[in-house]
């Protein structure tokens, strides 16, 4: 079987890795295909794309998009036209906001008494905009936590002490920006909205109405459980499937490329061949 990653993250957002690095990563993972899927940018995909090209690895061009609707939404978009004009205007509108909300960050996890400068936060971030991963791994390595995963559940989740709520798109203004993109949309990890079982059935069926083309139903922090009710619930709705670990490298370094925690997640390339018909590349 081909297997794949279609959720994964360079240092153009909260990744640790070069784009050149993770495409690497992912060879030597023995993979078919990645998807680059940083946060709110496309920086890295031509550096991406050019390392794939010489290595042999397929590469999908995508993006995760920071959306806030009744929950907070993650939307995956894959097979996106990186050039177009909305999406940059989109991503520009983005980026001022991540560095409004950066400083209110700071202000936050000071005022709670941990002593974190902005040096602190670009050794782990030198490039791309900074986000929560990148104070959690500056708060393990200062001691204040036990790992990366310690700092969201205390400190950095939605209504933790420390969250600061950022204006964003809504999932529907994602769904079309990816669209006009000329991309498809996924609702990813959907357990994180932190919605019971029926909201997140509801918040899918909303979102199919809007557009939303696929449901990420392989990743590396579902349980079994999980992961057999969200493909449930997407075929239910007629909803495409991908698969992805959330790879960080050594911001979230319990998770591999392609083989997710502890080698529970192997995607299928097959998926990838679904979400290509959908966008006419086969």
């Amino acid at each position: 079987m081909k297997t794949i990653d279609l959720h994964t993250h360079s240092l153009f957002s909260d990744g640790s890795m070069t784009p050149e690095e993770l495409v690497r990563a992912a060879k030597d993972a023995g993979l078919t295909a990645i998807a680059l899927t940083d946060h709110d940018t496309v920086g890295g995909i031509e550096r991406a794309t050019a390392e794939g090209e010489r290595l042999g690895v397929e590469i999908v061009p995508g993006v995760e998009l920071s959306t806030e609707g009744i929950s907070q939404v993650h939307v995956l978009g894959y097979y996106i036209d990186k050039e177009h004009p909305a999406l940059k205007e989109a991503f520009a509108i983005q980026q001022e906001e991540r560095k409004r909300t950066h400083e209110k960050y700071m202000e936050k996890l000071q005022a709670h008494g941990f002593d974190i400068c902005e040096e602190d936060v670009r050794k782990v971030a030198p490039v791309g905009s900074v986000g929560r991963a990148h104070y959690a791994k500056v708060m393990m390595e200062k001691g204040y936590v036990a790992s990366v995963a310690e700092a969201f559940q205390k400190y950095l989740y939605v209504g933790a002490p420390c969250y600061v709520k950022r204006e964003v798109m809504t999932p529907e203004q994602g769904i079309e920006l990816i669209h006009k993109a000329g991309g498809v949309a996924f609702f990813a990890h959907p357990y994180q909205t932190k919605l019971s079982d029926e909201g997140i059935f509801d918040l899918m069926k909303q979102l199919k109405q809007a557009g939303l083309d696929g449901v990420e139903g392989y990743y590396s922090e579902y349980t079994p459980e999980m992961g057999e009710k969200f493909r449930g619930m997407a075929k239910k709705l007629g909803l495409m499937l991908s698969g992805g670990s959330d790879f960080h490298a050594a911001m979230k370094p319990h998770i591999a490329i392609g083989s997710g925690i502890a080698n529970n997640l192997s995607v299928d390339y097959a998926l990838l061949d679904e979400i290509k018909k959908a966008v006419g590349r086969q």
